[in-house]
């Protein structure tokens, strides 16, 4: 995390106009993110008989409603994190097993679902950024996927960085980089949210859905174990002992999405 501050205090120092306009778009992509996950738990449990997250005003875009202070920090410097915990009854499920499941998978589905959406838009805008040379040379070698993966491509981890002018020789619209720049960011975003999510750690929704859908329920902690596991797991966050796995199964999908999406360059 200290080396994520220091970054971004070395940041403001060499080009503050860039980095705060970075900031910004993180927190957008945060807030924007970590609400609709968090709301998607609350509508789905809704639908499935339980209105608690509706009677306690969680199924709102408030960001007050939702944000963890410490959750936002890690968001923000080691791009993993977390938002309170919408509440829910299982009690009231109809289906209490299904139900449960489905409502620890619907913050997950629902991040997913704008990676994708996400990743199209920036596909779209590559199209017209970059010029029809460039497009036309990686068309021939089968990687146009590369103008949107921020993980293998140059062009595209130049523009999730900022680093335009780097770029500005082979873009004919380049100032259509800082609209794909906020998409870029936003897939990336709400892909690392879904795969930390499904870490099979209390009170993660992986742990949720390893609980009902492996071990039918019986998969239970006491409360000091409880405690002991948030423990450990918050220092690993914090320390950054995390980054470099999710990081790996973040490419990974990443590149599996973006050479799907990249049809429509």
């Amino acid at each position: 995390m200290f080396s994520g501050i220091t970054s971004m205090l070395n940041g403001l120092t060499r080009d503050p106009g860039g980095t705060i306009i970075t900031i910004v778009y993180l927190l957008v992509c945060i807030l924007f993110s970590l609400i609709l996950h968090e709301c998607a738990h609350g509508y789905v449990a809704l639908k499935c008989g339980d209105p608690t997250a509706k009677w306690l005003g969680r199924l709102t875009l408030d960001p007050t409603k939702h944000i963890d202070p410490l959750g936002m920090i890690c968001m923000i410097f080691l791009r993993i994190g977390w938002a309170k915990p919408v509440p829910i009854n299982p009690r009231n499920f109809r289906h209490y097993r299904r139900d449960y499941i489905l409502v620890s998978l619907a913050g997950i589905a629902v991040n997913l679902i704008m990676c994708v959406l996400s990743l199209i838009i920036s596909a779209i805008l590559a199209k017209v950024i970059w010029k029809p040379e460039l497009v036309s040379y990686l068309a021939e070698n089968g990687d146009k996927d590369l103008l949107i993966n921020i993980y293998q491509g140059v062009a595209a981890n130049n523009v999730y960085s900022g680093q335009f002018s780097e770029l500005s020789a082979y873009a004919q619209t380049p100032w259509l980089m800082y609209v794909q720049r906020f998409f870029l960011m936003l897939a990336q975003m709400n892909l690392g949210l879904a795969v930390f999510n499904l870490i099979p750690v209390p009170p993660l929704d992986g742990y949720r859905f390893l609980d009902q859908f492996v071990f039918k329920g019986r998969l239970s902690l006491n409360p000091q174990t409880m405690q002991i596991v948030h423990v450990v797991f918050l220092v690993l966050c914090l320390s950054g002992m995390l980054s470099g796995l999710l990081t790996t199964v973040n490419s990974a999908i990443m590149g599996i999405l973006t050479s799907a999406v990249s049809i429509i360059i």
